[in-house]
């Protein structure tokens, strides 16, 4: 028997909705691949392989109305655009640092566990 949630158990945490989804496909790795210092549109899709320049943008200005990414435009012909991490979103790197360690030391039990599941799964059906 499972015990209902307490009423007031999420009280003091952040909205229902996150504020920031650090979980998303790529904003971890745009963070990793600002973490040198800024970089251009085109520079940040070269290691970003698979991203389209659609989804990189939306990505882009997600994180920059987060808080975490600037956009600096520069009067220029051809126009530049860089993007660099704000002190904000430097804060990530100890968190997403012990994100990595996690996996790493856990990421066999975790293939393990999926594949038990898997297993059980398709004898169900």
């Amino acid at each position: 028997m499972t015990r209902p949630l307490e009423p007031d158990m999420f009280a003091g945490c952040a909205p229902v909705r996150p504020l920031i989804q650090i979980g998303g496909k790529w904003t971890v790795k745009i963070i990793a691949c600002l973490a040198e210092g800024p970089r251009r549109f085109s520079e940040l899709q070269v290691p970003l392989r698979g991203i389209t320049p659609k989804t990189l943008a939306a990505s882009l200005r997600s994180m920059e109305r987060d808080g975490l990414v600037s956009r600096t435009a520069y009067a220029e012909n051809p126009p530049r655009v860089e993007y660099e991490l704000t002190s904000l979103g430097r804060t990530l790197f100890r968190p997403l640092a012990a994100a990595c360690e996690w996996t790493s030391a856990h990421l066999p039990d975790l293939i393990a566990a999926r594949a038990t599941h898997d297993a059980g799964a398709a004898l169900s059906t």
